[in-house]
C-alpha cells in the first residue's frame, strides 16, 4: 500500500517523511488525481440543480490528500532535493498542469460553477462565501473556461511547457550554485575574514578531504567573503561566479529558458484577452494595473535615487582615501560599505554576532508572538522529519489548544536552494464542523555551528528569521472555512505584510533585550549597541531602495512587453531596463535575468514590486504599534483578528483599514528610511 495515498495516522496527522520513498511520488500523484478526477466527475454528474454547497464547497474540498501529496513533494524539491527527486518533478509537473487545465476547461463544470455565480447575489451567502464564489468563478474565466476548443488546446500546451520550463530554471540555478567552489590553499588569501567565516570554511573543505579552506556561493559563505576579503581579485572572481549563473552559454544556460516564459506567458495573456502578462497578474492583485505599478515605482523613484547617488559618491570617495580605487565595482561595495558602516557607527556584524545565538533568536521571535498573540512554542520529537537538521514545534494558544505544527529547518546543504522562505504541509480550514489545524514551515541558509562556535548570526540574517516567522504567524494563526482562503492564500502584494512588519521588533530595545544575550556570558546586548543598530538602520537606505526598485521595474520589463517576441539578447534587454537606476560599471559576464529565480521560477512574475509596497503597509502597521507600544495586546488583537486570521476572505484594502482605521500613508516608510524628514 502506498503510504502517500490514504490519510496519514502519525502524530497530529503531520507528514510520516521517515515512510515515504521517493519513488512513491509519483504513483501516488497519479493515483490521486485518478481519484479527484472521480470526486470532480460526481459534481458534473450530480442531477440536483447547482448550489453553492454542492458545486462551489465539493470543489472546493476537492483533491485534497492530492494537495497534500503534493505540497510534500514540491517543498522536498526545493529544500531536500535529489537527481531522483528533480527527475520526478519534470516527470509529475506536466500531470499536474494537464489536470489543473482538465477542471479549469471542464466545460459541464463550469457550466454549474456559472449557474451558482450568476445568482449569487440572491444566496445570502456571508462574505467568505462570496469571496470563495468569485475566486472560483475567476479560477475557471480567467484560465480558459471561455474560449474555443482550439485555443483551449493552445493554452494547455503553454501550460505544460511553462511548468517544465521553470523548473529547468531552477534546477539550472542550484547546478550552478553547488558546481562552483573557490579552493584556497594559501591563508593570505583569507586576510580580512572573521574568524567564524575562515572556520567555517576550513570545516566545509575538511568534509571534503581537501587541504585549505572553501568557499561557495551558499549565502552563509558567499556574504562573508564579499563583505570582509581583503583581496579584491577573489572577490571579483567570486562576484562574477555568482552574477554569472546560468549565463555562460553551456547546457546549464537559461537564457533561452527567459525569453521563452516570458514569450508563452504573453501569448497565455493574449489568448485569455489580456494585453499582456502584467495585465492578466495585475487584475488580482491591490495594484491593479502595470499603470499604477509603473507610478508607484517612479515616484519611490524621484525619493531614492537623489539619495543613492549621494551614498554611491560618498562611498567612491570613501574607497578612494582608503585603498585608492579609481573606479567603484560590483565586488567593492559590501566591503566598503562595510568599512564606511564601522568608520560612521563603530558597529560591524562581527560585534553583533555574539549577542544574535540562533538558539536564542528563535526564543525571541517566540517570546514576541508569546507576549503579542498569546502563542506558546514547545519542541517535540514525536513527529516526522525531512532531515536531521530540521527542529519541529507543537504551537498551543492561551487555552492549551493546538494552534498549528511548526517545522524550522536554518541549514544550508546541497539539495536545498539557497535564500529563505515560508511554505506550508498543511491548511488551515473548517470541515463538517471540524477543524483542521495548520502544519507550516520556514526554511533559511544561515551559518551552521562550527566545532568552536555555535550558529551566530549576523544582523541581517536575524531580520530574516524574523521575516519568515512573520510569514509563518500568518498561516499558523488562520482562522477560515475554507483551505483557498486560508493563511497566506492572500493578494500577493499584500503577503509580505505580515513578514515585514515583524522586522520591526528587531530594532527595538524593548524586544532586543528579551533574546539578545551574549552567547558565552549571557550578558544582555548593551544599551549602546542597540542605539548603533537603530542608528545605522537607515544606512545606505537610498541605494538599498534604488536596488529593490530595480528588481522590480526589470519584473515589469518582462512581463508589461507589448512585444516580447522582439527582444533577441536578454543581456542588451536588461541592461535597458536597469539604465535608470545604475549605479555600478556593468559587468558584461554577468546576468541577472538567468537567475532571478522569484520571477521565473517562483511566484513573483509581475509581483517583484509588492516588497515596496508591503513595506508602506507595514511602516505604517508599526507606527500603530509605535503609538501605543509595541507589545500593546489591544494592537496585537486587532491586528491578528483583522490580517493575521482573515486570509484572503476580503479584499486586503478592506481588512488593513478595519485594523488601522485608514488606508496607509507612504509618508511612514519614507520616513522611517530617512529619505524624507
Amino acid at each position: 500500500m502506498n503510504i502517500l495515498t490514504k490519510k496519514f495516522s502519525n502524530p497530529y496527522n503531520s507528514a510520516p517523511f521517515s515512510q515515504i520513498n521517493n519513488k512513491d511520488y509519483k504513483l501516488a500523484i497519479t493515483n490521486l488525481i485518478l481519484e479527484t478526477k472521480l470526486e470532480i466527475e460526481a459534481i458534473t454528474k450530480n442531477h440536483d440543480n447547482p448550489t453553492f454547497e454542492n458545486t462551489i464547497e465539493a470543489l472546493e474540498f476537492s483533491g485534497q490528500q492530492l494537495d497534500r501529496v503534493t505540497s510534500i513533494f514540491f517543498n522536498l524539491n526545493s529544500a531536500e532535493t535529489s537527481e531522483e527527486i528533480q527527475k520526478t518533478a519534470q516527470e509529475v509537473s506536466p500531470l499536474l498542469t494537464e489536470f489543473g487545465n482538465d477542471i479549469t476547461l471542464n466545460e459541464a463544470l463550469f457550466k454549474r460553477v456559472k449557474e451558482v455565480y450568476n445568482k449569487k447575489s440572491a444566496l445570502n451567502l456571508t462574505i467568505e462565501q462570496q469571496t470563495l464564489l468569485d475566486k472560483k468563478y475567476k479560477s475557471f474565466s480567467r484560465n480558459g473556461a471561455n474560449l474555443n476548443e482550439e485555443d483551449k488546446t493552445k493554452l494547455r500546451e503553454i501550460d505544460k511547457t511553462l511548468a517544465k520550463l521553470k523548473l529547468q530554471f531552477g534546477e539550472n540555478i542550484l547546478a550552478e550554485t553547488n558546481k562552483y567552489e573557490l579552493h584556497l590553499t594559501n591563508q593570505e588569501d583569507l586576510s580580512g575574514l572573521p574568524e567564524g567565516a575562515k572556520e567555517a570554511a576550513k570545516q566545509l573543505a575538511e568534509s571534503k578531504n581537501k587541504e585549505g579552506w572553501l568557499i561557495t556561493l551558499d549565502y552563509p559563505s558567499y556574504i562573508p567573503f564579499m563583505t570582509y576579503a581583503d583581496n579584491r581579485t577573489l572577490r571579483q572572481e567570486l562576484s562574477k561566479a555568482a552574477g554569472s549563473k546560468a549565463f555562460k552559454g553551456d547546457a546549464l544556460d537559461n537564457q533561452n529558458i527567459v525569453l521563452d516564459i516570458t514569450n508563452l506567458r504573453f501569448k497565455r495573456a493574449n489568448l485569455l484577452g489580456y494585453k499582456t502578462h502584467a495585465h492578466f497578474v495585475l487584475e488580482e492583485r491591490m495594484a491593479e494595473t502595470p499603470e499604477k505599478v509603473f507610478n508607484f515605482l517612479n515616484k519611490l523613484l524621484a525619493k531614492a535615487k537623489p539619495a543613492a547617488e549621494n551614498e554611491f559618491k560618498n562611498l567612491e570617495r570613501f574607497a578612494k582615501k582608503l585603498d585608492n580605487i579609481e573606479r567603484l565595482e560590483k565586488w567593492d561595495s559590501a566591503y566598503y560599505a562595510e568599512k564606511l558602516k564601522q568608520k560612521l557607527f563603530s558597529l560591524d556584524d562581527e560585534q553583533l554576532k555574539p549577542y544574535f545565538k540562533l538558539e536564542n533568536v528563535i526564543d525571541g521571535a517566540f517570546v514576541v508572538a508569546e507576549k503579542l498573540f498569546g502563542l506558546h512554542f514547545e519542541e517535540i520529537n514525536n513527529i516526522d522529519k525531512y532531515h536531521e537538521d530540521v527542529l519541529t514545534y507543537k504551537v498551543t494558544d492561551s487555552n492549551n489548544d493546538l494552534v498549528s505544527i511548526f517545522y524550522a529547518d536554518f541549514f544550508p546543504r546541497k539539495g536545498k536552494r539557497n535564500g529563505a522562505w515560508m511554505t506550508s504541509y498543511k491548511l488551515q480550514f473548517i470541515k463538517n464542523n471540524t477543524e483542521e489545524r495548520p502544519h507550516v514551515s520556514i526554511v533559511c541558509n544561515f551559518t551552521k555551528p562550527t566545532k568552536s562556535k555555535p550558529s551566530l548570526l549576523t544582523f541581517n540574517e536575524v531580520t530574516t528569521l524574523f521575516h519568515e516567522f512573520g510569514h509563518a504567524l500568518h498561516g499558523m494563526l488562520a482562522k477560515t472555512t475554507y483551505p483557498s482562503l486560508s493563511g497566506t492564500s492572500v493578494y500577493w502584494d499584500f503577503v509580505e505584510l505580515p513578514s515585514q512588519v515583524m522586522e520591526n521588533w528587531c530594532y527595538e530595545k524593548e524586544a532586543l533585550e528579551l533574546f539578545a544575550k551574549h552567547y558565552e556570558s549571557n550578558e544582555v546586548i548593551p544599551m549602546d549597541l542597540v542605539n548603533k543598530i537603530k542608528e545605522s538602520s537607515t544606512f545606505h537606505e537610498g541605494m538599498q531602495t534604488l536596488r529593490q526598485i530595480s528588481f522590480g521595474l526589470l519584473d515589469m520589463a518582462w512581463h508589461a512587453s507589448e512585444f516580447p517576441e522582439e527582444i533577441k539578447n536578454v543581456k542588451t534587454y536588461e541592461n535597458n531596463a536597469f539604465k535608470n537606476t545604475n549605479l555600478f560599471p556593468d559587468v558584461k559576464e554577468n546576468c541577472m535575468s538567468t537567475a532571478f529565480a522569484h520571477i521565473f521560477q517562483g511566484g513573483y512574475s509581475s509581483g517583484y514590486y509588492s516588497y515596496k509596497w508591503a513595506e508602506v503597509l507595514d511602516a505604517d502597521a508599526f507606527d500603530y504599534f509605535k503609538q501605543a507600544g509595541i507589545f500593546n495586546k489591544e494592537i496585537a488583537s486587532k491586528f491578528k483578528e483583522h490580517i493575521l486570521s482573515q486570509g484572503g476572505t476580503e479584499k486586503p484594502m478592506v481588512l488593513y483599514k478595519r485594523f488601522r482605521g485608514q488606508e496607509a500613508k507612504p509618508e511612514a516608510l519614507l520616513k522611517r528610511a530617512g529619505l524624507i524628514q
